[in-house]
């Protein structure tokens, strides 16, 4: 017979596994879901029309809002993703060029930073909004990049992978371009409940942590170690799936 803590223990744990199911089921029905029920195809040129359109126009207010641009300068600038002596940088689906300004403040004066976007308007939108010469930009899908293999030494994905349909897609790619020992920092939407209201406003899916971790060994990137906005976010969980990986 067990004893009484330890079945108190057991009810616990199990109050707990029964709670996590139900947020997850509870997840799974908010999160949009026409990336599953169209083509990849189909779902692109539905992407390419959100980003070319009023919500596109509103990316870099939203993202103001919501503290992603402040929170993620402060990754970059307090070095906790570190650019010194990176000389080719990609920053994969540029919008509005958030990362791409914090690029440019922060990497060493001679890196080379090219800037890409499935959608011509944010990219242009990017260009007006950074004001600077330095960066080239290019049109380009995630799943077939224009760029040889080992071609960069840093990457930065932020917020591009909900829009695939399979992780692997997107990731083998960006690990075909990096360098040996290449790091990149990816950001991408969590399979929670903050998650799940984002899919819905941009027409994206979520990843689970774990999962996403297997899809990156699998494909030669290294998990190196999971960043944090603040401590509340790190206490909470929240904030979204932001790690930096190493290319292997």
């Amino acid at each position: 017979m067990l004893p009484r803590v330890t079945k108190r223990r057991l009810s616990r744990r199990s109050r707990m596994r029964g709670a996590r199911k139900q947020r997850n089921v509870l997840n799974r029905l908010l999160e949009h879901r026409l990336i599953k029920r169209v083509s990849f195809e189909e779902y692109r040129e539905k992407v390419r029309d959100v980003y070319d359109g009023p919500q596109g126009a509103m990316l870099a207010t939203c993202s103001l809002l919501s503290l992603h641009t402040t929170l993620g300068e402060r990754l970059i600038q307090k070095r906790q993703f570190d650019l010194h002596g990176s000389r080719h940088i990609l920053d994969v689906g540029s919008g509005a060029g958030q990362i791409a300004k914090h690029l440019l403040k922060y990497a060493d004066p001679e890196a080379e930073l090219t800037c890409f976007d499935l959608s011509h308007e944010m990219l242009r939108r990017a260009r007006n909004r950074l004001k600077s010469a330095r960066p080239r930009f290019v049109v380009a899908d995630l799943t077939q990049l224009p760029f040889d293999d080992a071609s960069f030494d840093c990457v930065t994905c932020g917020y591009v992978l909900e829009h695939l349909p399979d992780a692997q897609f997107g990731l083998a790619e960006l690990s075909r371009v990096m360098m040996p020992g290449a790091r990149m920092l990816l950001l991408t939407t969590e399979d929670n409940f903050s998650g799940a209201m984002t899919s819905r406003m941009w027409c994206c899916r979520t990843y689970n942590r774990r999962e996403l971790a297997r899809i990156c060994e699998d494909v030669s990137l290294r998990w190196h170690k999971e960043l944090w906005f603040t401590r509340m976010h790190r206490a909470l969980r929240a904030g979204g799936i932001c790690v930096e990986l190493v290319k292997q």
